[in-house]
């Protein structure tokens, strides 16, 4: 029985390490990982070293938070652009739903499928329970030299796209 207990208490400390090392990411490289975008093509993300890059994770397609945030990211992708900021927007929906929802709200950028959950897990962003899972809706702001500068884990869909442009317009100024 002590052993059990042990056994328990060290399963408890990993996972709690884990916890803390997933949180923790400001600071760190950003993961190298290959997910399919919206048109079935594999993507990584060192294909954007030398810009900005927002990394968003959101729970799901076609729903009204998630909807509001694409919007809001879409209406200042002119913004974006002219900042030198690429924008990836991450589910754990399949290709094909991703392609439906870029087509439907008319989306200028990119879209990963995380149907295997792997960047979501990596991230600590995958909640849920048994067979309900999803992404939570945080953002990761990655310099272009690929190192992770800033991790909004409170997000309002409706102002988080012009809190970005504004929190990476002064840390570019900061680098001057």
């Amino acid at each position: 029985m002590l052993n059990l207990v042990k056994y328990m208490m060290l399963a408890i400390s990993l996972l709690l390490s884990d916890i803390a090392i997933a949180g923790n990411w400001v600071g760190t490289a950003a993961p190298q990982v290959a997910l399919a975008d919206q048109t079935g093509k594999v993507r990584q993300l060192n294909e954007f070293k030398g810009k900005w890059l927002v990394l968003y994770f959101y729970p799901k397609n076609h729903t009204s938070g998630c909807t509001e945030e694409a919007k809001r990211f879409a209406e200042n992708f002119a913004q974006f652009q002219k900042q030198n900021i690429a924008i990836v927007g991450v589910s754990l929906d399949s290709v094909e739903s991703h392609k439906k929802f870029a087509q439907d709200l008319k989306l200028p950028f990119t879209l990963l499928s995380d149907s295997n959950k792997s960047l979501s897990k990596a991230m600590g962003v995958l909640q849920g329970f048994g067979a309900f899972s999803f992404a939570s809706r945080e953002t990761f702001l990655i310099d272009p030299q690929g190192t992770i500068v800033y991790h909004y884990d409170d997000v309002n869909p409706q102002h988080h796209a012009t809190q970005i442009l504004e929190d990476v317009k002064s840390l570019a100024n900061k680098s001057r």
